[in-house]
């Protein structure tokens, strides 16, 4: 196969893999601040559709079209080159990224593909279970036909029980499977259904905005939500739809939304910059504070990819991106990258916990490095847990305001 259906590069050519809010935000912050920097963006995908926000669309809330978007919109708007196709490989010693649409070179690589799902606690490689999970219950962490099969699950729910289960670890979205359970149980209450939502959590409590979460269990949902903190799945029996805890607890369910553990996605492995054992593949070995490979200081990991304990959601990777892009830029330019030119990411959450009228809960956050524990953590953290009260229903208008902010962001 020949090269890729893109222009020749004008200039220094960085290319982008992973059109999600990270990728994004680097292929247009970059070419803000370099316009001599030729910038291609490739994506699978023909069509945008976010995570966050995702469960207000999967409970009726919000249209379809609020999450979904146009990635030639961005590729216009900012000048960067769009390629619809699949990366299948990188020669990081010829600096070219072959993908299924033909090949092309780069002086500066970018990996952010996002994660993959990690379903080997709950499968033990058995590939046809696997298979029947991601197909019939899919997580829907991952947006696109999960996210349109969560939301005909929810329609088509008539009783019993709909389980949500909350992963180890650090997944994607980490009050996402809590805003869900208190969406779908807002749906169930609002039709009157003989329905309940148990929630099977990894963790021994809610990971994020834990008063928010149970004050909205608690008060709006008492019937209905049922918290199962501390759970390990040991076997998932989906012919009669019962799940197995390690404590010997037996949960019968009618449908669910099974959320496994993440990992990186599996480009990092063939591109060769994953971390070598097998368990920590799920993370990028890079320079925490660079985002530079360790093995390639031209290429650089970032978003859900990223090892670091920074908030794997849309908006986190959104204002790291515009960090990232600053730091390429002064790569490209000969400048050293290092712990003195790190900056810090913000994570800004909203998460609904009721639909009439939509109120919400909320955090905000920057990140420090620790050096007696060699790990990042929460800095300067704030949130906003009084769901019932003026603040629930102004962050509940903040929350599509932040939504609408971060897409006009990604592609104006």
């Amino acid at each position: 196969m020949g090269k890729a259906p893109v222009p020749a590069a004008t200039g220094k050519r960085v290319v982008v893999v992973g059109a999600g809010p990270s990728g994004l935000t680097i292929a247009k912050y970059l070419k803000k601040r370099n316009k001599a920097v030729d910038v291609v963006l490739i994506d699978k995908r023909a069509v945008f559709m976010s995570g966050f926000i995702s469960n207000l669309v999967a409970t009726g809330i919000l249209p379809l079209d609020f999450i979904t978007h146009d990635f030639l919109a961005g590729a216009r708007n900012s000048g960067y080159h769009f390629l619809q196709a699949t990366v299948v490989d990188v020669d990081k010693k010829s600096k070219t990224v072959y993908t299924n649409e033909g090949s092309l070179n780069y002086d500066v690589l970018v990996l952010a593909p996002g994660i993959d799902y990690d379903y080997s606690r709950w499968t033990n490689g058995d590939m046809a279970l696997e298979e029947r999970l991601k197909t019939q219950y899919p997580a829907a962490f991952i947006p696109g036909s999960e996210t349109l099969t969560l939301k005909s699950k929810i329609t088509d729910f008539e009783g019993g029980n709909f389980v949500i289960t909350v992963p180890g670890g650090n997944y994607r979205c980490l009050p996402g499977p809590y805003e869900r359970a208190c969406l779908v149980a807002d749906y169930i209450k609002k039709n009157d259904i003989k329905g309940k939502v148990i929630v099977l959590d990894e963790n021994p409590n809610i990971t994020i905005k834990a008063d928010g979460f149970h004050s909205a269990f608690k008060t709006l949902y008492p019937d209905i939500v049922e918290y199962m903190p501390s759970t390990t799945i040991s076997k998932i029996d989906l012919d009669n739809k019962v799940i197995h805890t390690e404590l010997g607890e037996e949960i019968e369910f009618e449908d669910a939304a099974l959320y496994p553990r993440v990992r990186g996605n599996k480009l990092l492995e063939i591109v060769g910059v994953a971390k070598d054992s097998v368990f920590n593949k799920m993370e990028a070995d890079i320079d925490p504070f660079t985002y530079q490979s360790k093995v390639d200081p031209d290429i650089f990991c970032t978003g859900d990819v990223r090892p670091m304990g920074f908030s794997k959601s849309g908006n986190t990777a959104n204002t790291e991106g515009k960090i990232v892009a600053e730091y390429i830029d002064m790569h490209l330019s000969g400048k050293k990258l290092g712990r003195d030119t790190w900056k810090s990411p913000l994570t800004i959450c909203y998460s609904a916990v009721t639909s009439d009228p939509l109120k919400a809960v909320s955090v905000n956050a920057e990140y420090a490095y620790n050096d007696e524990k060699k790990a990042f953590g929460f800095a300067n953290a704030g949130t906003m847990e009084k769901w019932n009260s003026k603040d629930g229903v102004n962050a509940g208008k903040g929350l599509i305001e932040w939504g609408k902010g971060l897409y006009r962001d990604f592609f104006m």
